[in-house]
């Protein structure tokens, strides 16, 4: 098992527990667009024993599950990846803060958009809540995100917890395209 970031974001070290394929690509199809929130548990479970393995010093982070627009999570009914933050935190006993960083735009789906198009699209897409700042500050945050692709939304948001002085920020996500492995 490697214990070395599969990609280093912002100077921030990003994990990935596999590339996105196979049943790993259907888990997250399946609870992304055809409401399995069921796959939330599995999906956590799989990425708790992964980091597991990977962090065996026991650090204790926060957990910030990428968020949604607020549009799109009303038409979606749910963010999928706070379920799977929910999931991970109860197997982790790690603290869980899903409104630390907030989407200040509906941006597009990225999955249709080439890198330029990417940092274009989520440039000042996340926001920070200021009533969260003083209670966390100095804490170690944790990202979690589906699948990083060009990695360009863990650097938006890597690079909005650093403006508020979060400054041990890592990112941990169930897939990476089969290009992001070093």
């Amino acid at each position: 098992m490697p214990t070395k970031p599969v990609k280093i974001i912002n100077n921030a070290d990003v994990y990935s527990m596999t590339i996105y394929t196979g049943i790993i690509m259907k888990m997250i199809r399946g609870l992304k667009y055809h409401r399995k929130k069921d796959l939330a548990y599995y999906h956590a479970k799989l990425m708790y024993d992964y980091w597991k393995e990977l962090h065996e010093d026991k650090e204790e982070y926060i957990i910030v599950p990428v968020p949604m627009h607020k549009t799109r999570e009303k038409q979606r009914g749910y963010n999928h990846m706070n379920l799977i933050a929910q999931e991970f935190a109860k197997l982790s006993g790690y603290e869980i803060n899903t409104n630390l960083i907030y989407r200040t735009k509906n941006t597009t789906p990225q999955y249709a958009l080439s890198k330029e198009e990417r940092e274009s699209n989520l440039k000042n897409a996340f926001g920070i809540n200021t009533k969260n700042i003083k209670l966390l500050r100095g804490k170690k945050i944790l990202i979690l995100d589906d699948i990083i692709t060009t990695g360009t939304t863990i650097s938006e948001m890597v690079s909005t917890l650093r403006s508020a002085d979060y400054h041990v920020v890592k990112a941990f996500t169930a897939s990476c395209s089969e290009f992001n492995i070093n």
